[in-house]
């Protein structure tokens, strides 16, 4: 069977991203498949795989946002800033103290645009090498700052009589942002070390994690031929990009990877936009961008 389209999976624990997508190539015995954001191998959550031609679109569903519940503990802190790293520092139990409405106001204070050291451990390159494979020979790069965008952040749970108290929150972020980092530049706020403890991805974009399925679901639907029905379209989820629709004349032209003429629904929109072009009876043509002052869309990903 032919598939084709974006397949939303709830990565369990124990695969790296590259697993999911080997393990799902197996299964329905496709080779055209990528995945559209690493999850580190212990994160469970929502991991889309573009399938077919929608692999062209990986590039625009990886900048969508994506929402985390996470868990940090304070009072420790570890090398991979999270629970499976070795500890590196450890105050003795009880020895934090924290007023709920100080901590509150503190993980508030980091919604905005904020900035992050990648951590040691991730796969950021460095010289040609990943970090991570240079933690492992125990030495310490310097790492340059990068910015990242904190949407939202929702506290839901604190157990702040704890031994080693934790906090489980919502964040809601963009594209290369690093949890474990986050809770680690919370836990400095707040004068202790810190640790991610949890961490599971909830959506990305428009998917939600209760959307998505088990690789047992996806098996077994592919063994009764229902599988297409739980694929999304790519263009659906590629909001970021106003739509607009052209005629048969112009749908042909688009789809042979022409320009076509600017529509009037998009004179207001600003130069170098990209935008989702339609033909006629809502058949997504591609991703195209606008040229001014020719008043043309250019073809950056056609689909059709």
């Amino acid at each position: 069977m032919i598939y084709e389209g974006v397949l939303p999976v709830h990565k369990p624990a124990g695969f790296t991203s590259h697993d999911v997508v080997a393990k799902t190539r197996r299964l329905l015995g496709l080779k055209r498949i990528g995945h559209t954001g690493t999850l580190d191998p212990q994160v469970t959550g929502v991991l889309p795989l573009c399938i077919g031609r929608a692999t062209r679109f990986v590039e625009y569903i990886q900048e969508l946002p994506k929402e985390y519940e996470a868990e940090l503990a304070l009072g420790y802190s570890t090398d991979t800033e999270d629970w499976t790293g070795e500890t590196v520092e450890r105050l003795n139990p009880g020895q934090v103290r924290l007023e709920e409405a100080a901590l509150r106001r503190t993980i508030a204070s980091f919604v905005g645009t904020i900035e992050q050291v990648p951590p040691m451990y991730s796969a950021v390159k460095i010289g040609g090498r990943k970090l991570y494979e240079l933690a492992r020979e125990g030495r310490q790069i310097e790492r340059k700052a990068r910015r990242v965008d904190i949407y939202e952040i929702e506290t839901l749970r604190l157990n702040l009589d704890a031994d080693y108290p934790t906090v489980r929150f919502r964040v809601r972020c963009s594209k290369g942002t690093y949890i474990r980092t986050l809770c680690v530049d919370i836990g400095r706020a707040l004068g202790y070390p810190a640790v991610m403890t949890d961490l599971v991805r909830s959506s990305t974009g428009s998917i939600q994690l209760d959307r998505c399925l088990k690789l047992e679901e996806i098996e077994a639907l592919h063994r009764e031929g229902r599988l297409a029905e739980r694929l999304i379209r790519a263009d659906r989820l590629l909001v970021q990009f106003p739509a607009a629709t052209v005629d048969e004349r112009q749908a042909l032209h688009a789809s042979q990877g022409k320009a076509v003429p600017l529509p009037s629904g998009l004179q207001g929109v600003a130069a170098g936009q990209l935008i989702r072009l339609y033909g006629p009876q809502d058949a997504f043509i591609g991703i195209y961008r606008i040229e001014r002052p020719a008043g043309l869309l250019r073809p950056e990903k056609v689909f059709a």
